[in-house]
């Protein structure tokens, strides 16, 4: 199948946004989903981004009965860890249901690995859904581990009022 992986650009919020929920939707957590075209656009192309993307795109004569032509995409931040430096999270990767199993997923993939390794980094962190055994078994075979199984480690999170909190102690 005909595609192409580029750099995300803030044209890209409104896809990135509509694909989030879609994502979320899979997910069965839609109502969770706070972000909006708005937040992406000032989180992710200013100054100083707190997220990078990438989209996956199809020709015109390829796009979605909707009418879309951007059907993946992947956000990814740069992190650290203290014991092997300089990692890199990919937060999502989603590819529409229809271009599923075409290889856009694992391109998405390749390309955050790419920028990891141009970028010195020596992990490719993520977390994927214990009942999602799709993609679980896609990251496998991709060379990825379960962290979880192997190490023992939980992820874990604070926010909300906990968050506030715990800011104030």
């Amino acid at each position: 199948m005909d595609f192409s992986i580029r750099a995300a650009n803030l044209d890209d919020c409104k896809d990135i946004a509509r694909m989030i929920m879609e994502l979320a939707e899979y997910e069965k957590v839609s109502d969770h989903v706070k972000v909006t075209q708005k937040d992406l656009e000032q989180d992710g192309f200013s100054k100083n981004p707190f997220f990078h993307g990438i989209i996956a795109e199809v020709p015109e004569q390829h796009k979605t009965k909707e009418g879309h032509t951007k059907i993946g995409y992947a956000l990814y931040f740069y992190s650290y860890s203290s014991w092997s430096g300089r990692a890199i999270y990919m937060e999502d990767l989603y590819v529409m249901p229809e271009f599923r199993g075409k290889g856009v997923g694992k391109a998405l993939m390749s390309k955050v690995a790419q920028l990891a390794l141009a970028a010195g980094c020596h992990q490719l962190n993520f977390t994927v859904l214990n009942w999602n055994k799709p993609s679980m078994d896609f990251y496998l075979s991709q060379g990825s581990f379960d962290v979880t199984a192997t190490m023992g480690y939980h992820c874990m999170r604070c926010e909300g009022e906990a968050l506030e909190h715990l800011a104030q102690l």
